[in-house]
């Protein structure tokens, strides 16, 4: 469709003739007609959504992330939903993301490096879950900056609540979803929502992560291997989980890190051994 010039808008004015030029089959072409005739159902589902404050945005649409798109190519999602002013997804962002069984430590931690991070005017983007997450948004707002949550469930949920409304209605949180507002928790989509909290920030905080367990750990590994964002641990020696990302190669900070995502050092060269006579 793109190299004759198509958007998907069009599909529905398409005659058999233009289905053939696609290289669609009359199969095929027939599946597309029967979706398309269920644009009612569609748009009923959509103004549902909407009088809860729940839009939709597509890969078409120019307001769609464009970061996404840059730093994750196809495996973006073809439409999130979202509740708030989706231009805070174009804000300079730094990612948090950890534990939800965060302690006061982990606490104290993240909210001193969200104040640093808001200091340089980065707003902050998470997955909007329990413990870590959610503190670092909360701080964020607090500090009167801005706060991006990706959501792996339950929008509709979350919306309900007086403080979310008040933030939202104030243009300082942006929630997005690419799952329905009212799926309940995957761990797949759990996993899809860590690379969009990456591919969204300029670098990415990693506060607590459990040794080669939960999505905290995996997400890290991910953005680490595929380079997605700057990756920085707290260099907290307790925490195996964190001393293991910093050897694969998160870069160590402490509470007095000065927020500078672009000081990443190279990597270490790997040691060669050599033979007797190399």
């Amino acid at each position: 469709m793109m190299q004759a010039g198509l958007q998907p808008k069009d599909l529905p004015d398409l005659t058999d003739a233009d289905y053939l030029d696609l290289e669609i089959d009359s199969a095929e072409g027939q599946r597309i007609r029967q979706l398309i005739r269920r644009g009612a159902n569609l748009t009923f589902e959509l103004e549902k959504y909407e009088n809860l404050g729940i839009s939709v945005v597509t890969r078409a649409d120019k307001q769609y992330p464009s970061i996404l798109k840059t730093r994750l190519g196809k495996s973006c999602p073809p439409l999130f939903y979202y509740a708030g002013d989706l231009s805070l997804a174009a804000k300079q962002s730094i990612g948090f993301v950890g534990s939800r069984g965060a302690d006061e430590g982990d606490q104290a931690f993240t909210e001193q490096i969200v104040n640093t991070v808001n200091g340089l005017n980065y707003s902050v983007v998470s997955g909007g879950a329990k413990g870590v997450d959610s503190i670092a948004g909360d701080a964020s707002l607090r500090n009167e900056h801005t706060s991006v949550a990706y959501l792996a469930d339950s929008m509709v949920k979350r919306i309900r609540n007086r403080e979310t409304i008040a933030a939202i209605q104030c243009g300082k949180l942006l929630l997005l979803s690419a799952v329905r507002p009212d799926m309940g928790f995957t761990a797949a989509t759990a996993m899809m929502r860590n690379r969009y909290i990456y591919a969204q920030s300029a670098g990415a905080v990693i506060v607590r992560a459990d040794y080669k367990k939960g999505g905290t750990w995996t997400g890290a590994v991910d953005c680490i291997k595929h380079k997605i964002c700057p990756a920085f641990c707290w260099n907290n020696q307790e925490y195996r989980g964190n001393r293991e990302l910093i050897q694969l190669g998160a870069v160590p900070i402490d509470a007095d890190w000065d927020g500078d995502v672009t000081n990443v050092p190279p990597p270490a060269e790997e040691e060669v051994q050599l033979t007797l006579f190399g």
